[in-house]
């Protein structure tokens, strides 16, 4: 197994999520400045390009270059050209709590996961034994037109989060936080998601942000270590970056997008960092560049 060490790039962050590498800068939301900000990596320039009241989680483009946002409090897709962000679907129906993360193939169709339930509230009330004593309640993974209509409602995931696009747009892979594994799907030309299996077991980690390289293998932020990690189909450990507090999301980014970027805090409770400044992006040079989508 490959193992590095991350270097910190910027800090001040409150918690930072969704970094996406685009027009040569990167990108990523932070949910308690309420914005979505892009960083010139060699100047380390922050800029503040769009603000979201209801706190900003997922980030991508549609294909006509707009760019898409999740706003997760009131569980809706904005769509951001000029002027101020609008509606491009309203999820309440399909949230079991807040919306989460995000990403948009090729042709326009979005997948949109969220919580399920309040996890800061339930680890605030009876701890992390709490949560694991009786399994939490599961939720949905909603694939939307590229219109914003909803096309497709995926039941039964366990806290859907980041996901992965293979370059030939045939399967979908996403992190399901709680059940500790990466599932993945067929793609069909609409966009539907079918013949779900199991990409990776992970053990002991709790899967979060992650990105995909040209060798098929799978960047797993790991939201309860300071580390991320490289994952093979079938689960194997191939590679880990060790981070300065635990990682939530993780992206490949640069001119040869062999920098992993990766987002962290020293927690995800809000209840902590919303008013802090603790969170950080942390960088490392790896021997392998990303592909698909994001």
């Amino acid at each position: 197994m490959v193992e590095h060490s991350s270097r910190v790039v910027l800090e001040g962050l409150a918690f930072g999520e969704s970094p996406r590498w685009h027009d040569d800068r990167l990108w990523f939301s932070d949910f308690y400045r309420h914005g979505v900000f892009s960083l010139d990596v060699a100047t380390l320039e922050e800029r503040r390009e769009v603000s979201i009241p209801g706190q900003p989680s997922g980030l991508a483009w549609a294909p006509d270059g707009a760019l898409l946002v999740v706003s997760m409090t009131d569980h809706r897709l904005l769509r951001v050209t000029d002027g101020p962000p609008t509606t491009l679907a309203d999820l309440s129906d399909y949230c079991g709590f807040w919306a989460n993360d995000l990403l948009v193939g090729p042709r326009g169709h979005a997948y949109v996961g969220n919580f399920g339930f309040d996890l800061d509230a339930l680890i605030a009330a009876e701890g992390v034994a709490g949560l694991l004593a009786t399994p939490p309640p599961t939720t949905n993974l909603v694939v939307l037109d590229p219109n914003g209509a909803v096309r497709q409602v995926v039941a039964d995931m366990s806290f859907p989060n980041g996901a992965v696009l293979t370059p030939d747009g045939a399967t979908l892979i996403v992190a399901e936080t709680l059940r500790s594994r990466l599932s993945a799907f067929r793609v069909a030309d609409d966009g539907t998601l079918h013949d779900r299996r199991v990409f990776a077991d992970l053990g002991p980690v709790a899967p979060d942000g992650i990105c995909l390289d040209a060798e098929g293998c799978v960047w797993v932020a790991n939201a309860v270590a300071p580390e991320v990690r490289r994952v093979a189909e079938g689960g194997a450990v191939l590679g880990r970056v060790t981070t300065t507090q635990p990682a939530f999301a993780c992206a490949l980014g640069g001119t040869t997008r062999t920098t992993l970027f990766v987002m962290t805090a020293p927690t995800s409770s809000r209840f902590v960092v919303a008013d802090a400044r603790d969170g950080a992006i942390e960088a490392v040079e790896v021997g392998v560049p990303g592909a698909g989508w994001p």
